[in-house]
């Protein structure tokens, strides 16, 4: 008898089943979708339908946890090298390659048509067209040839801000590009903290990460210089989408706050202080959004 498959046999069901939910980078689709529920309270004034709400989170949801699997299958090279992405599935063998592209392929077009047939045709393109710049621009272009990678690459991650606006308006307009903006800026400080921490890491997979390729100096001060435009953009969204105090005060407190937390990592660019502003960004986005829900309702 012929051995079985190398990554078929050798893993339950669940294991399976687990290594799919993998592919999705589920903790990166929930802060996704922390921006775009807030957003649809902005865009509706108010508490918007709970069924368009559910429909857009589950099309969102499926879009990005598609890109997010052909992410995987491009860079399975790289994560073999990486200490930090060893373990995903198909560095270990969950299933193959092509069964990983088959079903981000799959998921992509179930996102498409339960988009365009649930919410509508602007929130299903908006959301196809995230994936399609993840894939095309970021994985399969800038990551490998350009410092720029995680800034221009960014732009994907901020789309679902679009997407929870175009869902209840069916359009488009100033306020969310400018959440747009806002996610965007948020982006290279947010992930360059903790590259600081993973730059051997990239430099061993040749990724021209900007931790890996420049001086901790130097990748300090450009975080710091991304933190000042992020929080001049939260405050210009104010008068833009006609916010009150709630959110005002939140953005000049939470964006403050992120102000120490860069300017800490300029006196000690190290893995201690670039943690502490990655694992604090993830609360101040939160926080942010939570506060424009609130500054609505109230």
């Amino acid at each position: 008898m012929s051995a079985p498959p190398i990554g078929q046999s050798i893993f339950s069901r669940r294991e399976r089943v687990a290594g799919y939910v993998a592919l999705t980078k589920p903790r990166i689709i929930e802060l996704l979708l922390v921006t775009t529920v807030p957003t649809m309270f902005v865009a509706e004034r108010g508490v918007p339908s709970v069924w368009l709400m559910v429909a857009t989170v589950v099309g969102g949801t499926l879009a990005a946890g598609g890109a997010n699997a052909v992410n995987m299958v491009v860079d399975r090279d790289i994560d073999a090298i990486m200490e930090r992405t060893l373990h995903r599935p198909l560095v270990r063998g969950v299933m193959s390659p092509r069964a990983a592209l088959t079903f981000a392929v799959t998921i992509e077009v179930v996102a498409f048509v339960w988009l365009f047939a649930t919410v509508n045709l602007l929130s299903a393109l908006l959301a196809v067209s995230a994936t399609f710049f993840y894939v095309f621009v970021y994985t399969l272009w800038l990551k490998r040839t350009s410092t720029q990678n995680i800034v221009i690459g960014g732009a994907a991650g901020a789309v679902p801000a679009l997407v929870g606006w175009s869902a209840v308006t069916n359009s488009l307009d100033w306020a969310p590009v400018v959440l747009f903006l806002i996610i965007f800026f948020w982006t290279p400080p947010h992930f360059w903290a903790l590259a600081i921490k993973y730059r051997d890491d990239y430099a061993a997979a040749s990724v021209p990460m900007l931790p890996a390729v420049a001086t901790l100096a130097e990748t300090a001060r450009k975080i710091s210089l991304y933190t000042v435009v992020l929080v001049a953009t939260t405050l210009v969204f104010a008068p833009v989408a006609d916010m009150g105090a709630v959110y005002l005060v939140a953005a000049l407190v939470l964006g403050g706050l992120f102000g120490v937390l860069a300017l800490a990592i300029q006196r000690d660019p190290s893995e201690r202080t670039g943690m502490r502003l990655f694992s604090y960004s993830i609360t101040y986005m939160t926080l942010l959004f939570a506060a424009m829900i609130v500054d609505v309702l109230v």
